[in-house]
C-alpha cells in the first residue's frame, strides 16, 4: 500500500510545472503532470489525486472549464482543487470559488518554496 500523497498538476508551461513537480518531489509526494484542460479530464477518468493543482490560462481546455466540467459531471470531488494562476483579479478567485475550487494562489506571489506550505494542510486532511 502506497502512502505517499499524489498530486496532479495542470499548468501549460512545462518549465514550470517541471520546477512544481520537482519540488513537491522533494516533499516526498508523488506528481502527475499534465499540459491542459483536456488531459486533466482524461486522467481524472483513471486516477483521484489527493490534490489538483491547477492553471486558468491553458490552451484548448482552460482551468475555467475544467471546474465547469466536474460540476456538471457531478462528479464527487474528494480532492481539494487549488488554482495556480496569474490571473490576479478577485472576480476570477470569487468566480473560482464559486465553482469549488478550494484556494487561488497567485503565481507571482509565491516562491516554489512557498508552494508547499499552502499545500500541506490540504495534504493532511
Amino acid at each position: 500500500m502506497n502512502d505517499k500523497k499524489h498530486i496532479l498538476i495542470v499548468e501549460d508551461e512545462e518549465f514550470i510545472a517541471s520546477l512544481y513537480k520537482m519540488n513537491l518531489e522533494q516533499k516526498g509526494v508523488e506528481v502527475t503532470t499534465v499540459y491542459n484542460g483536456q488531459q486533466a479530464i482524461d486522467t481524472l477518468k483513471t486516477i483521484t489525486p489527493d490534490l489538483m493543482l491547477l492553471d486558468l490560462l491553458m490552451p484548448e481546455v482552460d482551468g475555467f472549464e475544467v471546474l465547469e466540467r466536474l460540476k456538471k459531471n457531478k462528479q464527487k470531488i474528494s480532492f481539494p482543487i487549488i488554482i495556480l494562476t496569474n490571473l490576479s483579479q478577485q472576480i476570477d478567485k470569487k468566480k473560482c470559488e464559486k465553482m469549488g475550487a478550494e484556494d487561488y494562489i497567485v503565481k507571482s506571489e509565491l516562491g516554489t518554496e512557498e508552494l508547499w506550505s499552502k499545500l500541506s494542510p490540504y495534504l493532511k486532511k
